[in-house]
């Protein structure tokens, strides 16, 4: 094996490993790719790849010079043989995929009988590439058809909606990672203990001084009664610590100042000092605010209540009718 090969094999297995504890790696891969070391790597592995090069090359052409006149001459013919059959493998795979095709000269042996308007047909052997691709278009046939047909696996409609039903898992655990993608049409009351306690911080640090450490209300309004002067609910609640209140007073807008994810979360912490009493209350302002989805809600548990206690009385009333039946 000659010098140059041997730093080719070496620059190889040193990117490869590189390229293995890249691919390891449980860091970010740009990360990976913007350290310095990597570089300053690379950048020697170059520079004793060429260096080698150049002292072989130098090397050799020392050598030639001790050789004498028929050892060069056995030398260049060896180089040149070497250069012919660097590719000689890929050459007969391509003449065998090509196909062996009649010189013209012998065209007239498998000339065919066949004459339209002066063109004839030569009865030549078609290309092996294009029979191989019709064999392979046979199996994959043969496949599809025990796959889809004899094990009836998932269609094209069936993998369409597993996968839109995958991206949808994706995408809705992206977004609960990823709480800085809340607007005001996504945002949810969040119950987390963790959440709570860092909307109190977010309340103590920027709000107390309008609404007091209670929520009772100062130059603000009283947060713990069911008066809302833009509404109630945790949208609304949302809004207005990121839009502000009404144009010229009110409080301001806070979504230059605060992420979205804290804006959610002082947003639910407000939303626990509902019902609370606070030490100095403040006058109710604004209009009672009544949560229309709620109210459905509870109409809804109230009817199915009311229809069960329907059902128990029916049925204890057929039992007493019963037993008088019977004495």
């Amino acid at each position: 094996m000659k010098g140059s090969a041997y730093l080719r094999i070496l620059a190889f297995v040193i990117i490869g490993f590189l390229l293995l504890h890249w691919s390891g790696s449980t860091g970010d891969s740009s990360a990976f790719v913007e350290q310095p070391w990597l570089w300053a790597v690379l950048g020697i592995i170059t520079l004793i790849y060429i260096a080698g090069e150049i002292c072989i090359a130098a090397l050799r052409n020392v050598l030639y010079r001790t050789l004498t006149p028929e050892a060069r001459i056995r030398y260049d013919e060896e180089v040149i043989s070497a250069k012919e059959n660097q590719f000689s493998g890929i050459k007969r795979v391509y003449k065998k995929l090509l196909g062996e095709n009649r010189p013209m000269a012998a065209e007239g042996e498998i000339l065919l009988d066949h004459d339209y308007d002066g063109i004839r047909e030569l009865d030549n052997n078609l290309p092996p590439w294009w029979v191989y691709g019709f064999y392979a278009t046979i199996v994959f046939a043969v496949v599809y058809l025990v796959r889809y047909h004899v094990f009836d696996d998932a269609n094209q409609h069936e993998e369409y909606a597993i996968a839109v039903a995958e991206a949808t898992l994706e995408i809705e655990e992206y977004k609960r990672t990823a709480k800085n993608l809340i607007d005001v049409n996504t945002v949810e009351f969040l119950s987390e203990a963790s959440d709570i306690s860092a909307g109190k911080a977010v309340f103590t640090e920027n709000c107390i001084a309008c609404h007091k450490a209670d929520g009772g209300g100062g130059i603000g309004p009283n947060l713990t009664d069911d008066y809302w002067i833009l509404g109630g609910g945790i949208k609304n609640i949302f809004n207005t610590i990121s839009e502000g209140g009404r144009a010229g007073k009110g409080m301001v807008s806070w979504k230059t100042d605060l992420k979205p994810a804290e804006m959610a979360q002082v947003a639910s912490y407000v939303m626990t000092l509902q019902g609370t009493t606070p030490a100095e209350p403040k006058a109710p302002e604004g209009e009672i605010w009544v949560d229309e989805n709620a109210a459905v809600n509870a109409v809804k548990v109230e009817a199915i209540d009311s229809t069960k206690v329907e059902v128990i009385l029916q049925e204890e009333s057929s039992d007493v009718a019963l037993e008088d039946q019977t004495e």
